[in-house]
């Protein structure tokens, strides 16, 4: 071959034909493919030629004058780590061996690769330099180096392999505007919050709660209602996760004397995306963080996944279907209300229907609806909200919450002038919703011929199905005294909780209980004559609607849940 054709290859083609190591042809057609197959030219020449690696390696550091370093040499557990991600090192075919002050000494097999060198020195923000190593060993110290970082990944749960690489959380500012001097010192931080976040999202989890104090700190879930720690990191951190979490949620990192609030947006995939509603509060200590997650799947769902009994649910679907009046959905902060509107709002949502919400915040976006933030500061509260719907030519309005009477009374008008109205209060039960309208100043009359349904509900965990066992210790008398019926009894499944590697003290996911009350004539004639809750709630009873005692007591007898939990979660 004349050296005219070898001098159109590249340098370690070039040098590879001289050495005789390979034809110049061949080596033409292995650039090309190793450029078509997006790997490097040396890796290409190992992997599919079967070349002499530990030659190349020698041929390579003689061309371009780069020492060759025996790779094997390195332990995996003195790499540096947190500074690049997996699918970093597995694209280029390069891994981080270590750092010397501000540069980085990137191991690769092909000295040419030079976009390796530059996008990880964009990622981690330090200069780098290569280290030539023999690719036989590179190859198998990266496979070994993925390994070790998925099996630290465990903890993740059961995410996808294809959601875990696509993950891209939005929301703020990059680090590097207001950590510029310790970008890197801050990696870590950014690797152990996404981890948290991931984490929390696989175990199911509603909030997560960052908490310093004088001497620790500490990272609590809240998963199926009860809040537990998970990871208790270096108090000397505490500063820094805040200010991570606060730019990631677009707040002023600068303020840490009065609350702020948040947004975090994770995409999981192109088709899954995850909110986190975030709120900053000043403590003795440090800022506290709260992050309340928000699925947009718990929407649709559907509404058998509720846990409505049937006669509940059809009593549900009938008041969704009425053209007007008023559905309420009341119960303590954590009780599972707005999914059970959201999950109303889902079913209506058709294009022949215009919905509006007012909401504080907006938890959940929803194609197809006009969702409201109502923000007090600029006098767009819930009433100001309302008024404004009313002159848009609504079907379907959701009020996130009644607080007030100038609140009640526009949507109790909205709801007797031809619209279907959706909203939640606080309170305990039923019969207290009516009694909590009565005592804002809602007239008897207008409350009594508005509102159709009232649906009080509470979550229970749910019993694990892989380790729950029979609960036939619990005498019967205890039973009936909890309100089992003997019917009940001779057909009851009660079992309690063990505990296992799939679940949390026996439990796994929640399930809703219900007292779904209908306003009927009789009903209707209590709220006028001012009847108390009481009184209204032994009326409900006589009518055959349950209260949510007695429909948690149909989850025990169909092991759904336990007893100790039907306890925890309602009054008798």
């Amino acid at each position: 071959m004349n050296e005219r054709a070898i001098g159109q290859l590249s340098g370690l083609a070039g040098r590879l034909v001289v050495e005789g190591l390979l034809s110049a042809e061949r080596a033409k057609e292995a650039q090309r493919e190793a450029a078509y197959e997006r790997v490097p030219l040396v890796k290409y020449l190992v992997d599919k030629l079967d070349l002499d690696s530990q030659r190349i390696a020698e041929v390579a550091s003689m061309e371009f004058g780069v020492p060759l370093l025996d790779i094997t040499a390195f332990n995996l557990t003195t790499l540096p780590d947190g500074l690049v991600d997996v699918n970093l090192v597995s694209k280029h075919h390069a891994l981080p061996l270590f750092r010397r002050g501000n540069r980085l000494f990137i191991a690769v097999s092909d000295p040419t690769n030079l976009a390796a060198l530059d996008e990880i020195k964009f990622h981690t923000g330090i200069n780098t330099d290569a280290v030539l190593v023999e690719e036989r060993a590179l190859s198998k110290i990266i496979a070994q180096w993925v390994e070790s970082q998925d099996n630290l990944s465990e903890g993740l749960g059961d995410l996808e392999t294809e959601d875990f690489e696509n993950i891209d959380i939005s929301g703020g500012e990059d680090l590097s505007k207001e950590e510029n001097t310790d970008s890197v010192d801050e990696t870590p931080i950014v690797r152990f919050i996404n981890k948290v976040l991931i984490d929390a999202i696989k175990q199911g989890a509603s909030d997560i709660h960052f908490e310093p104090y004088e001497k620790s700190y500490r990272v609590r879930f809240r998963t199926d209602g009860i809040l537990r720690e998970v990871v208790k990191p270096p108090k000397n951190l505490s500063a820094r996760m805040a200010a991570r979490l606060k730019i990631m949620s677009q707040m002023d990192i600068s303020e840490r004397r009065v609350p702020q609030d948040g947004r975090i947006q994770m995409k999981l995939s192109r088709n899954r995306a995850i909110d986190f509603r975030v709120n900053t509060l000043p403590t003795l200590f440090g800022e506290k963080v709260v992050l309340r997650i928000l699925d947009p799947s718990s929407a649709q769902m559907g509404i058998d996944a509720l846990g409505y009994e049937e006669d509940q649910k059809e009593m549900y679907l009938h008041a969704l279907s009425k053209p007007q009046g008023m559905i309420l959905v009341t119960g303590p902060t954590g009780s599972g209300k707005t999914v059970s509107l959201y999950t109303g709002i889902n079913l209506l949502n058709q294009p022949e229907r215009n919905i509006s919400t007012a909401e504080d915040p907006v938890e959940i976006n929803m194609e197809g609806v006009n969702q409201v933030h109502v923000n007090a500061k600029v006098g767009l509260n819930f009433a100001e909200a309302l008024r404004s719907f009313l002159r848009q030519d609504p079907d379907v309005i959701m009020v996130g919450e009644i607080r007030d009477l100038e609140t009640a009374e526009i949507a109790i008008k909205a709801a007797q002038t031809g619209h279907l109205v959706l909203s939640t209060l606080h309170t305990n039960s039923a019969a207290e919703t009516v009694t909590r309208l009565l005592n804002m100043g809602v007239p008897s009359f207008n409350l009594a011929t508005s509102v159709n349904l009232i649906i009080a509900q509470r979550l229970a965990r749910r019993l694990c199905k892989e380790c729950n066992v029979p609960a036939d210790d619990i005498p019967k008398d205890v039973l009936l005294e909890h309100g089992f019926t003997e019917e009940q009894l001779a057909t009851a499944n009660i079992r309690k909780a063990v505990g296992c590697d799939n679940c949390t003290d026996g439990y796994k996911g929640r399930v809703g209980i219900y007292e779904v009350v209908r306003i009927t004539p009789s009903i209707a004639q209590m709220i006028l004559a001012h009847g108390n809750a009481m009184d209204i709630h032994k009326q409900a009873r006589e009518e055959g609607f349950r209260d949510l005692h007695q429909s948690a007591l149909i989850k025990v007898a169909n092991g759904m849940t336990t007893l100790e939990e039907i306890n925890r979660v309602t009054t008798d």
